[in-house]
C-alpha cells in the first residue's frame, strides 16, 4: 500500500480542522481551549499533560536476551552467533542482500569510506545540516568534505545544488535522511548514473523510512545506520553498513575486521592497504534483536501520531512541518520537524518561543547549528596536515567556498525539533501541542516583552 498517498488523503481530510466543520470527529480537539488559556511562561495552566514516551522502551525480552549471551560466555562476534542473526533478521526486514553490524553509527560509515578507499586528494558531498559524524568519517580520511546547501522547505540536502559542487576530485556523494525522511532520492540515483560517482546513504537516522516502498539504505552502493541510544532501533551504541553490491560488503566487512578475513581487493582494486576493528558484540546484537520486537508497531505509532499531528500544526500560520519529497512512502519520524517563523509571532525570537513551550510542558530543540560554519570545521584549514595535502591557498579557497546561506536560515532562525519519542505519546498529546503553540501565538507580543 501506497503510504505517500494514505498520508495525503489523511492529510486531506483533517484540513477540514481549519474550517472548524469536523471537530467531532477528532474528539479530545476543542477550538475553544486554547481560546482563553493564558500561557504557562505568563503565569497560565500548562497545555501538555502528557509525558511523551520513556525512552528506550525495554522489558523481559531485553533481559532475557542478555542473561543468555553473559551465560553462554560467548560474548564477541567472533565466536558468537547472535551477531550473526541480527544482521540475517535485519536485512530481511530492510530487504537488503546484506548487513555488516559494526559498533557506532560513525563506524558504519568509516567502514564505507574504507572500503571505498578514500584519502588525501579526495572530496566527499556532504549536508552542512547534519550530525558532525558525517562530516568526521570524511576528516579521518584526510579527504575534503564539500558541503552543499539545505533545502529549506525540507531542511534536506538540496539535490538540485549537487552537480554544481561536483569536481574531478569527487569520490562519493553522502546526503543525510536527517531525522529519518528520505532525502530526494531519484535525484541522486540519477547523478550517480550520469557520473559514476558513488552514492552513500548516512540513513543513520532513518530506520525503516522508505522511497517509494523500499527502505533507505538500499538505494545507493551502500547505507549507514546507527543504533545510538536515542534511535529508533537502539542498543545504546552500534551500527550497520547495508549494501546490495557483494564485492563492496566483503571490502567493508574485511576493512572493519583488521583483515583478518584475508586481503580482499575486489572492490575496484581498492581494498587492502588499510584496516581497524570496529566490531559489534553479541550483548549490543542481542538488545537489537529484543528492540526488533517493538520496531513495527513503533513505526506505525509515530507515523500516525506524525500525520495527525501535521494536521493540526498546518492550520496554524507561521507554523511549517518540513517538507517530505514525492517519493517518500515513510518517515521514520527519529526527529518531528517544522520551521517557526517568527513575523506571525509578532517577531518573537526563535529561543523565546522554545522557552515557552517548555514552560507547557514541551522540550523543543532549535535542531543543529551551522555544521560548515562552526569553529570545528573551520579550524580544518588551518589544520597543518591538510595544509601539507593541499596546501594553503587551497584551504582557504575551500574555507570561502562553505558559505550555505538558506543552512545559515534554517538553523539561526527558524529549525524546531519534537524528538521521536514524543510522537509514541497519544492522539490527545498531539492536540496538547497544537493547543500550546495557539496560545503562544495569541499572546506573542506579551511573551516577547516579558521573556
Amino acid at each position: 500500500m501506497d503510504n505517500n498517498l494514505n498520508r495525503r488523503k489523511f492529510l486531506q481530510n483533517a484540513a477540514i480542522l481549519g474550517s472548524g466543520f469536523a471537530i467531532s470527529s477528532f474528539p479530545h480537539f476543542s477550538l475553544a481551549s486554547w481560546q482563553d488559556g493564558k500561557p504557562a511562561i505568563l503565569g497560565g495552566k500548562k497545555a501538555f499533560t502528557g509525558a511523551g514516551s520513556a525512552w528506550p522502551i525495554f522489558g523481559q525480552v531485553e533481559g532475557d536476551g542478555l542473561q543468555k549471551v553473559l551465560q553462554s560466555g560467548l560474548w564477541g562476534r567472533l565466536n558468537g552467533s547472535v551477531t550473526g542473526n541480527f544482521e540475517r533478521a535485519y536485512a530481511d526486514l530492510l530487504g537488503a542482500q546484506h548487513v555488516l553490524a559494526v559498533n557506532s553509527g560513525t563506524s558504519a560509515l568509516t567502514a564505507i569510506m574504507g572500503a571505498l578507499d578514500i584519502g588525501p586528494g579526495d572530496e566527499v558531498i556532504i549536508p552542512p545540516y547534519t550530525f558532525v559524524a558525517t562530516y568526521n568519517a570524511v576528516v579521518l580520511n584526510h579527504a575534503l568534505p564539500i558541503f552543499v546547501d539545505t533545502d529549506l522547505s525540507s531542511s534536506q540536502i538540496d539535490a538540485t545544488k549537487v552537480d554544481a559542487a561536483i569536481t574531478t576530485n569527487t569520490r562519493a556523494i553522502m546526503p543525510v535522511h536527517l531525522g529519518g525522511t528520505p532525502v530526494d532520492i531519484d535525484k541522486f540515483i540519477e547523478i550517480t548514473k550520469r557520473t559514476g560517482i558513488p552514492f552513500i546513504e548516512d540513513a543513520c537516522q532513518a530506520h525503516m523510512a522508505e522511497w517509494r516502498g523500499v527502505k533507505v539504505g538500499n538505494h545507493g552502493l551502500a547505507g549507514a545506520f546507527s543504533f545510538q541510544s536515542s534511535k529508533n532501533l537502539n542498543c545504546g551504541e552500534g551500527g550497520a553498513v547495508v549494501t546490495n553490491d557483494g564485492n563492496f560488503y566483503k571490502a567493508c566487512s574485511s576493512f572493519h575486521h583488521q583483515v583478518q578475513e584475508g586481503i580482499d581487493k575486489s572492490f575496484k582494486d581498492r581494498v587492502g592497504t588499510r584496516s581497524t576493528n570496529l566490531r559489534i558484540t553479541e550483548f549490543q546484537s542481542s538488545i537489537l534483536l529484543s528492540q526488533m520486537t517493538r520496531l513495527q508497531d513503533q513505526v506505525q505509532r509515530r507515523q500516525e501520531n506524525a500525520f495527525y499531528l501535521d494536521s493540526l500544526l498546518r492550520t496554524i500560520p507561521g507554523i511549517v512541518p518540513a517538507k517530505q519529497y514525492e517519493g517518500t512512502t515513510r518517515s521514520a519520524y527519529h526527529i518531528y520537524m517544522f520551521r517557526y517563523l517568527k513575523e506571525h509571532f509578532a517577531n518573537m525570537s526563535r529561543d523565546q518561543f522554545i522557552k515557552a513551550l517548555a514552560a507547557e510542558g514541551l522540550a523543543c530543540s532549535p535542531g543543529y547549528g551551522p555544521l560548515n560554519r562552526s569553529e570545528y570545521v573551520q579550524s580544518l584549514a588551518e589544520n597543518r596536515h591538510y595544509q601539507k595535502i593541499y596546501g594553503k591557498p587551497r584551504m582557504k579557497q575551500w574555507l570561502e567556498s562553505n558559505a550555505c546561506p538558506q543552512n545559515d536560515i534554517l538553523c539561526g532562525e527558524q529549525a524546531a525539533w519534537f524528538m521521536q519519542n514524543m510522537l509514541l505519546g497519544t492522539r490527545k498529546d498531539m492536540e496538547q501541542i497544537a493547543e500550546a503553540i495557539r496560545k503562544i501565538q495569541k499572546h506573542a507580543a506579551a511573551i516577547k516583552k516579558a521573556v
